[in-house]
């Protein structure tokens, strides 16, 4: 191939083999790798990195105000998912590590936790080893703009962030009937959410700040905050409404979270449209076509491929009816086709005559569904390409 020579002639097999696997999106992970970490050696990082076969494990941010129910979702999500959940509390609760205690003490006299520090903790809990085989859930983490910016800096980037939205006055409602079973951490609601064994309601406790003061300065800090934090994720944000039943939140989030983003590479857009008679199938084929240089393999396009020599060779046929099957399903000759030309026969009902032309699977007349399947099976629209391939 000439250097010189642009645009060159590249093969139709390169990106259909790069296509069906996964080629583009294996090397642009891997050149996010190389330029977040910036190995001395590139060639054993990439090795090392391909052996984990983490690229597709959950990277999930669920951010949102108080008692809008991330962690309730983050834990739904995390059993769905099979991955971990990672929360402040989570974090400073564990034992084996010496970051963690040094953290547990300063919140002990301060109540709260500086940013690098939490930071230094998502890092730590996220270098082990099910974090990385499995994926990871962050609830409520980042909380400001210079954890982002932090989080970042780190290589620490996440694939899907939900942001949960309230109103106000919901959430501060919805705030004070909050329960939490502390040998589960399971979070209930007196209104909306009561567990039905008595054990659990017997060992529910409330928790600290859900005050209608506390809960107030809570959410003027929250909407401080994420109005910071939102623009750092443009392209992999998605908002739901926490206003309705938790389940249906549960389920939208569950959508997002387990679709792919958008890739610039190359791929072959093969597109199929369904419905009704009348419902626009050939019109917005056509649109789409138009818009995108796609091909459109309609009924018409075949049917005038047909005529083309060299075209796709496609002919429609119909099965002829023995004469005793036509009078047992009601079926007539016409006029002007009994008994001449090619011994085809039109039948008294078009839509029956012709079901694969008007768009219909059944016959329109009143007949059983039994008696509509055989006339379906009988009178039938089939092409018959080359290869076998029936379309």
């Amino acid at each position: 191939m000439d250097a010189t020579s642009s645009p060159h002639a590249v093969p139709p097999e390169m990106p259909q083999y790069g296509q069906a696997n996964h080629i583009f999106q294996l090397m642009q992970t891997m050149l996010e790798q190389l330029l977040i970490h910036q190995p001395q050696d590139p060639i054993p990082f990439m090795i090392e990195h391909l052996h984990l076969d983490s690229d597709d494990v959950p990277k999930i941010v669920i951010l949102g105000p108080p008692a809008s129910g991330k962690t309730t979702i983050a834990m739904w999500l995390c059993k769905h998912l099979n991955c971990n959940l990672l929360n402040t509390e989570n974090l400073l609760g564990r034992e084996l590590s010496l970051l963690a205690a040094e953290a547990r003490k300063y919140y002990r006299r301060f109540r709260s936790l500086p940013s690098q520090l939490v930071v230094r903790l998502v890092q730590e809990r996220l270098a082990e080893e099910d974090c990385v085989r499995r994926g990871w859930v962050l609830d409520g983490i980042p909380e400001s703009r210079e954890q982002v910016l932090m989080t970042q800096m780190l290589g620490i980037a996440p694939r899907h962030v939900i942001v949960l939205n309230a109103p106000d006055m919901v959430l501060i409602e919805r705030n004070l009937g909050k329960r939490i079973d502390p040998q589960t951490g399971e979070i209930y609601h007196t209104t909306f959410d009561w567990p039905p064994e008595p054990e659990t309601q017997n060992r529910l406790v409330m928790p600290e700040g859900i005050s209608e003061l506390e809960t107030a300065r809570k959410l003027l800090e929250y909407h401080r905050n994420i109005i910071r934090i939102l623009p750092s994720y443009p392209k992999i944000l998605k908002a739901i409404s926490a206003d309705q039943p938790c389940v249906d939140v549960f389920y939208q989030a569950l959508t997002y979270v387990q679709t792919h983003h958008r890739s610039n590479a190359p791929f072959t857009p093969r597109v199929l449209l369904c419905g009704p008679l009348g419902s626009g199938k050939s019109l917005q084929a056509a649109l789409l076509a138009q818009k995108y240089g796609l091909v459109n393999a309609g009924e018409e396009t075949l049917r005038s491929a047909r005529q083309v020599p060299g075209g796709l060779g496609c002919r429609p046929a119909f099965r002829r009816i023995k004469p005793r099957r036509r009078k047992k399903l009601g079926l007539i000759h016409s006029a002007g086709w009994r008994g001449g030309g090619h011994g085809a026969h039109k039948l008294a009902h078009p839509l029956l005559a012709y079901p694969a032309l008007q768009g219909e699977c059944e016959c329109a007349s009143p007949r059983s569904h039994r008696q509509r399947q055989t006339d379906t099976r009988e009178v039938t629209r089939q092409s018959v390409c080359p290869g076998g391939v029936t379309v």
